[in-house]
């Protein structure tokens, strides 16, 4: 029986968390006789966790991502457990394990919008935090057997970025709606607060998001429906706050923190549409989740947006306030027709995902 580890570190972050609380869930729900898992989780997880799958096997590592600990201490975990193949699920991985391993790779964002903004470090704690990303990502990509993108986009960065000769290697496989999504049902509680029509931001504040465009634009665009921002009550967002009220939009651009589930569907079934601004991504949840809730979607004409939804959104120049405010004008004044979304939702499935995912395990394992 061959032993298959999977780093689940980060189950309880947002974005790669998603991803890993998919590939987990679909995982678990597998016949797996073959194959004993080994699923590595920081202690909080590790106590919430239980799995009804035999072959799945907790691990309880307490090294952080970024972390010395995590260079040394977790890469002596993996040796002690003698795994056949390991899945690195994030960029930050133990440099010196040189066991077999296959590595996703999300998107290539810091290389890509190298601004120094994103993080709350001084510039030069930043320069040398990015030195390091530089360093562990490129070695990643050289030394792992295969590489699972989330999108043909991220695959293709990676092929300029770095070096043609990976392309055999570099495998894309569309994410899906998240399970929590299918399975929960809206809080319709909220229509007795929320009484007014809304337009939709749906993600984190960091600024390759453009958030701060998209509020600019709002600020001009006149119509009695609100942007609602959803997403965390961080450093980013209180810096996004003090702009709105410097434009004094504070009563039609306001925040959504602490969201459930069930909050989130409520938003998303009853919004006008879904406004995504982002200069970059790997992929893009809040879309294909709009797509499935059967909202408008109005985006950036970014390639991984094309790649996702084709021609079914409005698309935007996300450098050109005048052109975002030109599109949400024209969604206000011609309501288009709602898009087709049904081949959309067939290609982007978190169970396909972990299918495909099980299936590359299994090539390696056997040598291909």
């Amino acid at each position: 029986m061959k032993k298959i580890g999977i780093d689940a570190r980060l189950y309880s972050q947002t974005g790669v968390g998603t991803y890993l609380k998919n590939l987990i869930h679909y995982l678990d729900k597998k016949e797996l006789k073959d194959d004993l898992f080994y699923i590595y989780l920081m202690p909080d997880d590790y106590n919430n966790l239980l799995f009804k799958n035999n072959n799945i096997i907790k691990r309880k590592v307490n090294y952080r991502w970024h972390t010395f600990g995590e260079q040394v201490g977790f890469a002596i975990e993996l040796y002690k457990d003698n795994l056949d193949l390991m899945h690195f699920t994030y960029f930050s991985y133990p440099i010196l394990y040189r066991k077999k391993f296959i590595a996703t790779v999300h998107d290539l964002t810091p290389l890509l919008f190298k601004t120094g903004k994103a993080s709350t470090k001084n510039s030069l704690l930043y320069k040398v935090k990015y030195f390091f990303y530089k360093i562990i990502l490129k070695t990643q990509i050289k030394k792992a057997t295969k590489i699972l993108t989330p999108s043909k986009t991220v695959r293709d960065q990676l092929l300029n970025k770095f070096d043609q000769s990976f392309k055999s290697k570099i495998f894309s496989i569309h994410l899906g709606v998240d399970n929590y999504l299918l399975k929960s049902k809206e809080n319709i509680l909220l229509k007795n607060k929320i009484n007014y029509k809304f337009f939709i931001y749906v993600g984190n504040f960091y600024p390759h998001k453009n958030v701060e465009k998209l509020i600019l634009a709002f600020s001009m665009v006149k119509t009695s429906s609100k942007l609602l921002l959803l997403g965390p009550n961080d450093f980013f967002k209180n810096r996004l706050f003090q702009l709105i009220n410097r434009l004094k939009q504070e009563k039609r651009i306001l925040f959504i923190n602490s969201l459930t589930t069930e909050d989130l569907i409520y938003f998303y079934k009853n919004a006008e549409a879904l406004i995504h601004p982002s200069l970059s991504e790997g992929f893009g949840l809040p879309l294909i989740e709009a797509a499935y809730f059967n909202r408008p979607i109005i985006a950036s004409n970014i390639e991984v947006f094309k790649e996702l939804l084709g021609d079914n959104y409005l698309s935007f120049n996300p450098n050109d306030i005048d052109d975002i405010v030109e599109k949400i004008k024209s969604f206000i004044e011609k309501k288009p027709n709602k898009f087709d979304y049904k081949n959309i939702i067939k290609k982007c499935s978190f169970k396909k995902m972990t299918d495909e995912t099980v299936k590359i395990y299994r090539e390696v394992l056997n040598g291909n």
